[in-house]
């Protein structure tokens, strides 16, 4: 079952467009949780422990602490990093269509950069 979490400066327009889009969707903010503030370390924790899938606009930091998160043999239910200056209709699109298409526990462990069309060939 799919359930996101959007940090703190994520931005609202895109979990508003989502919810009315898929209003059967669950997703929470961290400042609805009482988690403002948070360090990114505990709301990875938090999210693992509650089968969230983090979503953040966060590449400064956010992914390196995942990737040492997962390299410390720790359990994670997935980061998703968007760019802040992705289109919001776009950011919308990607989320739902991860969301529609996949299992949330495909994404255990990994963080993924949206868009997904950004993903050059190696």
């Amino acid at each position: 079952m799919w359930h996101l979490l959007a940090d703190e400066n994520f931005n609202g327009e895109i979990v508003r467009g989502i919810l009315r889009r898929q209003p059967d969707l669950a997703v929470s903010r961290v400042q609805d949780l009482g988690l403002r503030g948070a360090a990114d370390e505990d709301l990875l924790a938090y999210a693992e422990q509650n089968h969230l899938i983090l979503v953040s606009h966060d590449f400064a930091t956010l992914a390196e602490l995942a990737y040492q998160r997962v390299g410390r043999g720790e359990r994670m239910s997935g980061v998703f990093l968007l760019s802040d200056d992705l289109p919001v209709g776009i950011a919308i699109q990607e989320l739902l269509l991860l969301t529609n298409c996949s299992a949330a526990e495909e994404w255990d462990g990994l963080v993924v950069y949206l868009p997904l069309s950004d993903v050059k060939k190696l």
